[in-house]
């Protein structure tokens, strides 16, 4: 793992993750860089772990200090080794359906599904957001042929006109609009299943640090109209980390494969 400054929520994800490789008994690395990085420089230590024999997979965590082309370090990493799915030959094989890595945090989604047996096969899936994180990679896997897809799929954003219609169309509700609280009671559907993706700090005067993490949807008064719904925090986030060592360990048994 890959950290350039000291983003807070940005420490706090390298440390889970690299707590659940220590639980897993996986050997893994976490390479810390100042704020003021030079893009160079991280490049350099990007194509270091590419020919790092005993790394199978990694990441750089995003987002990067300003200076930085993100687009640029993505597309340096090597493809066979992009467990967050990121680099563009890997978005293209998920795509056309023959991935070689899921994205992390929409295949810990679409595992939500599958293993709470909610039945994806013709619901109607409406994504909330179009980030290349989640919103985009989401709407392309829920599409696919196979166990927790097979759906019709809507991609609904901060510029659709009268997006609470829509929403309320939604069997599954699938939130990432990096908004507090953006859903509310009146733009879900009697029985939908929610996921709730979204991390965001409030401030909150009766909480020991002064604030605390709340989703996307507003849980307490959503919860009441669906069928299932995720919390924030311990939904989502916790099967991001899943699927990012299930895709390390994929890694590294291809790597063992090819030699």
């Amino acid at each position: 793992m890959v950290l350039v400054g000291s983003d807070p929520a940005s420490e706090v994800y390298v440390r889970m993750k690299g707590k659940k490789c220590e639980e897993l008994g996986m050997h893994s690395v976490t390479v810390a860089l100042p704020e003021d990085t030079a893009e160079e420089e991280l490049l350099k230590k990007v194509t270091g772990l590419n020919s790092d024999k005993s790394i199978h997979g990694f990441l750089v965590q995003l987002p990067l200090p300003k200076h930085i082309d993100e687009k640029k370090v993505i597309n340096a990493i090597d493809p066979k080794k992009d467990v967050d799915c990121f680099h563009p030959a890997n978005v293209g094989k998920m795509l056309i359906g023959e991935p070689e890595f899921l994205p992390a945090t929409p295949a810990g989604v679409q595992q939500m599904l599958v293993r709470s047996g909610v039945d994806t096969k013709g619901k109607h899936v409406v994504v909330v957001g179009r980030s290349n994180i989640v919103g985009k990679p989401m709407a392309a896997m829920m599409v696919q042929k196979g166990d927790g897809a097979d759906s019709t799929v809507t991609v609904v954003h901060s510029r659709t006109k009268d997006l609470p219609s829509i929403t309320r169309q939604a069997d599954i509700l699938i939130v990432a609009m990096g908004k507090p609280n953006f859903v509310t009671a009146d733009m879900v559907k009697e029985g939908a299943v929610v996921i709730d993706v979204g991390t965001n700090r409030v401030e909150d005067p009766a909480a020991p640090s002064g604030s605390r993490l709340v989703g996307d949807v507003d849980f307490d008064n959503v919860k009441k109209k669906t069928s299932a719904i995720s919390p924030v925090p311990g939904g989502v986030g916790p099967m991001t980390i899943c699927m990012l060592m299930a895709n390390t360990v994929a890694a590294a048994e291809k790597a063992a494969v090819s030699r």
